[in-house]
C-alpha cells in the first residue's frame, strides 16, 4: 500500500490510499480510501507507517484503528480450487442464492464441518468466523436457508454425478467402488439400523453408503443404503446401477469359501506359483470372466500369524469355561448355559469352525480341527480377482493394480470420515436430509482431492506415484514409498527446506492470511480493507492452487 497524489486540473490533488500489485506482467492498482481531508502531519504519519517506521507512535496516537479481522486466506484457497475445478457450474450454471448455500455448505465442510446451525453462525455478519459468507454473499443466512438448499441439491446429485462420471470416467476405464458405514445420532431416520459397525459403535444406529472414485481417487458418485444392509447386497445392486448409469465393467474379488471351490474344482492349482506370483485361469462357475489368482507371502506370513494368536485366544477362554464346570463349588452345569459361555467366546474369537465341540448337561469338551485348519492354510496369501474386462483391454498384471488401487478409495473413506470432512456423526432425520448430507461431504472430498493434488509438494501425500509403480518388482508385492516420499516424511521438510504440511495444517496457515478492517480515526473518512501480506509459504501454496489474493 502507499500514498498517492492525483493532480487535478482545475482543483486540489486528490490523495489516494493504494494498493498495487503485478497480474500477468502489467501492474495493478485499486484505491483503497480518499484521504484528501486528511492534513499533512497526519498523512506523514501514515507514510512512514506504511514504510514501516513506527517512530510516530510515540508523538501521537496511530491514525487509524483495526476494527475487525477476518480470516480469509483458507476461504480463497477452497473457494477457489472448487471454482476452478467448475463444481460450482455443475451445481448449477447460473448463480443464485441455493447455489452459492451449498458452495458454502461445501467450502465449510473443508475448513470447519460443523452442524448446519454453527455454519450458518460462522457466515452471519454478526458472528462471522472468516470471509466465506462475505465473499459469497451470504452474511443473512439462516440455518433454515442451508436445510432449504440441501432439499434443492438431492434433486441434482444424478445429473451431477452423471457430469463427473464424464469428466474423469472415460470410455471403457476404471472405476473403484467400496463400501462403509458411519454411526447415527437419534433413532426416527428410516435409514438408520443395527449393523456391523466399522467404527466400534455396536449401541449406536447407523447408515452404509458407497463411494465410486476413479483410478485416481477422485470421487464420482455415492450411494447411501440402510444400516442393516450387508456388503454383498449392497454391492450387486449398486454396480448394476452403476453400469447402466456409467457403462462401466466389473473388477472384484472372490471371498475365501468361492477360492476353496475353485481349488476344489481344480480350477485353482497351487503349483502355479511354484515360479510366479500371478497366475490366470478360468471356470465354469464364472462364464465370460477372468480369474487372475495372486500368492503375496508376507501376506501368508501376517494370516498364519493372526490365526495363531486367534487360536490360542479361543483355546485359553475355551479352556476357562472347561474348568469352570468342573469345580467343586457352584459349577457351570446345563447344556444351554455352557453353550451360552461357549457361544459368546466363538463369537468374539470367530474360531469355531476351527474346534470340535462336544457339550454335555455336565460339562463340554473342545479340540482343534487340525485337517480343516491345514485345508484353509494351504491358501494363506492367496486371493483372486475376477473381470468382465479382455484381456487385450487390460492385463492380468494390470487388473491386479487396479483391484488393490481400492486402498485410494479407503483413503476416501478415512478423509470423509473423520480426518478432514467428518460425515459422522449424523444428525439429520428425514432420510432425503441424509442422502443429501453425504452427497455435500462427497463434493467437499471432491474439492479436497483437487486441492490434494494441486498442493502434493508441499503435503506428506505422495507426489510420484508413477515413478513408486514403475520401481516395484511385482504388481503382487506390497507397496513401496519412493525415496523421495521417503526422505519428506523422515526430515519434515519438502525439497526447498520448507515445513512439510497436512492439509489441516496448511488450511490452518493460510487462515492467517486475514482480511482487517482499517477504520481512519478522522470519522468523515470511510472504512477499507487490507488484506494480510502472504508469507513465502503462503505465496506458493496460493500459486499452486492458482488462486489470487487480489479481487
Amino acid at each position: 500500500m502507499y500514498v498517492e497524489v492525483v493532480p487535478n486540473r482545475n482543483s486540489r490533488p486528490a490523495v489516494l490510499l493504494r494498493e498495487g500489485w503485478r497480474e500477468h506482467g502489467k501492474i495493478r492498482k485499486r484505491t483503497l480510501a480518499n484521504l484528501s481531508d486528511w492534513a499533512d502531519d497526519r498523512l506523514e504519519a501514515l507514510r512512514a507507517v506504511l514504510k514501516g517506521d513506527l517512530r510516530h507512535r510515540a508523538v501521537g496516537p496511530t491514525p487509524f484503528d483495526i476494527v475487525r479481522t477476518r480470516p480469509h486466506g483458507h476461504v480463497l484457497a477452497a473457494l477457489g480450487t472448487l471454482r476452478r475445478s467448475g463444481l460450482d457450474t455443475l451445481v448449477a450454471a447460473r448463480r443464485s442464492p441455493q447455489r452459492e448455500r451449498v458452495l458454502a455448505m461445501i467450502v465449510a465442510r473443508i475448513l470447519a464441518p460443523r452442524s448446519k446451525l454453527a455454519t450458518a453462525r460462522g457466515l452471519a455478519d454478526a458472528t462471522l468466523s472468516s470471509t466465506l459468507g462475505e465473499v459469497l454473499g451470504l452474511e443473512a443466512c439462516t440455518e433454515d436457508e442451508l436445510y432449504e438448499a440441501m432439499d434443492w441439491l438431492l434433486p441434482r446429485q444424478e445429473k451431477i454425478e452423471a457430469a463427473l462420471a464424464k469428466r474423469h470416467l472415460g470410455e471403457r476405464t476404471l472405476a473403484l467402488y467400496d463400501l462403509t458405514s458411519t454411526y447415527f445420532e437419534g433413532r426416527r431416520c428410516p435409514l438408520a439400523r443395527f449393523g456391523h459397525s466399522r467404527d466400534g459403535k455396536r449401541d449406536k444406529l447407523q447408515i452404509v453408503f458407497g463411494v465410486l472414485t476413479n483410478a485416481d481417487g477422485c470421487p464420482v458418485a455415492v450411494e447411501v443404503f440402510a444400516g442393516n444392509t450387508a456388503d454383498p447386497k449392497t454391492l450387486g445392486p449398486a454396480v448394476d446401477k452403476l453400469r447402466e448409469r456409467f457403462g462401466l465393467e466389473r473388477i472384484t474379488a472372490l471371498r475365501a469359501p468361492q477360492i476353496q471351490a475353485l481349488r476344489d474344482a481344480g480350477s485353482l492349482q497351487l503349483s502355479l506359483f511354484d515360479q510366479r506370483d500371478l497366475a490366470e485361469s478360468s471356470d465354469p462357475a464364472y462364464p465370460g470372466e477372468r480369474l487372475i489368482a495372486c500368492r503375496n507371502p508376507l501376506l501368508a506370513e501376517e494370516r498364519r500369524r493372526k490365526r495363531g494368536e486367534l487360536l490360542e485366544a479361543t483355546e485359553r477362554a475355551l479352556t476357562k469355561i472347561q474348568l469352570a464346570t468342573q469345580r467343586s463349588r457352584r459349577p457351570l452345569a446345563g447344556q444351554a448355559a455352557i453353550a451360552l459361555r461357549v457361544g459368546r467366546v466363538l463369537g468374539r474369537f470367530k474360531m469355531q469352525k476351527h474346534f470340535r465341540l462336544e457339550i454335555t448337561p455336565t460339562g463340554f469338551s473342545f479340540e482343534r480341527d487340525q485337517p480343516r485348519i491345514d485345508r484353509e492354510a494351504a491358501l494363506d496369501g492367496i486371493y483372486v480377482v475376477r473381470t468382465t474386462v479382455p484381456a487385450d483391454i487390460l492385463s492380468g498384471e494390470r487388473v491386479v493394480e487396479s483391484y488393490k488401487g481400492l486402498s485410494v478409495v479407503e483413503h476416501a473413506f478415512r478423509c470423509l470420515k473423520t480426518v478432514d470432512l467428518k460425515v459422522r456423526p449424523i444428525h439429520h432425520h428425514l432420510e432425503d436430509r441424509v442422502r443429501s448430507h453425504v452427497f455435500l461431504c462427497l463434493l467437499a472430498y471432491y474439492v479436497e482431492w483437487h486441492m490434494r493434488r494441486a498442493l502434493a509438494p508441499l503435503l506428506f501425500d505422495a507426489e510420484d506415484r508413477a515413478q513408486a509403480r514403475a520401481a516395484r518388482r511385482s504388481i503382487v508385492a506390497p507397496a513401496e514409498r519412493s525415496a523421495r516420499a521417503k526422505r519428506k516424511a523422515a526430515t519434515k521438510r519438502t525439497d526447498d527446506g520448507g515445513p512439510v504440511h497436512s492439509l489441516q495444517t496448511l488450511l490452518h496457515d493460510l487462515a492467517t492470511i486475514a482480511k482487517n478492517r482499517i477504520q481512519p480515526q478522522d470519522s468523515s473518512a470511510s472504512a477499507f480493507d487490507v488484506i494480510t501480506r502472504p508469507t513465502p509459504l503462503q505465496q506458493r501454496a496460493l500459486d499452486l492452487l492458482g488462486v489470487s489474493l487480489r479481487p
